[in-house]
């Protein structure tokens, strides 16, 4: 992991916590900026987040817990599979870590959980993301066709024993 990660925090995000709508609405934009509208849960991010199963972790300065560098969500349907469902970096601190340590966290999250298994799906064409959860132990199960879009398909990506994954410990939203 790159130095610049180290200089940061991972925070699991209360909900219920003063400080949490800026932490939200910094999420929003992000969300806003980075991913096609298409593809955005700006609109429903704060349903997403009340879903009993969802988590979010979140990557901050290590002097600011309200400047979100990226997120991670999460969610745990069953014990057997988790999902991660969005994992997104602010454009100026990628390829500095902070994908990696988030990605590591919320696998690390779903295990706590006791969750035997933990699927994504990518965009066979967002190269860097591919590189990445393969880096961290995702393995392409299956291409799931028209996933996205007709003629858009997505890698079906999966970490099969959860328990061999670790990382630094994921600290509560204070």
């Amino acid at each position: 992991m790159a130095a610049a990660a180290a200089a940061t925090r991972i925070l699991e995000l209360d909900p219920t916590h003063a400080r949490a709508g800026r932490v939200i609405d910094d999420i929003v934009r992000l969300e806003k900026r980075i991913f096609p509208k298409h593809e955005s849960l700006s609109r429903t991010f704060h349903d997403e987040l009340k879903r009993r199963n969802t988590g979010l972790i979140y990557s901050a300065a290590a002097d600011d817990d309200d400047e979100v560098i990226g997120y991670a969500m999460y969610t745990c349907a069953t014990s057997l599979c988790a999902s991660i469902t969005k994992l997104a970096v602010r454009e100026s601190r990628r390829r500095q870590g902070h994908g990696e340590a988030l990605l590591m966290a919320a696998v690390e999250s779903c295990r706590r959980r006791r969750v035997q298994r933990v699927i994504l799906h990518v965009d066979p064409a967002r190269s860097a993301a591919v590189e990445l959860y393969r880096k961290v132990g995702f393995q392409i199960d299956a291409t799931v066709f028209g996933y996205y879009a007709p003629h858009r398909d997505a890698y079906l990506s999966a970490i099969a024993d959860c328990k061999y994954i670790c990382c630094e410990s994921v600290r509560q939203f204070d």
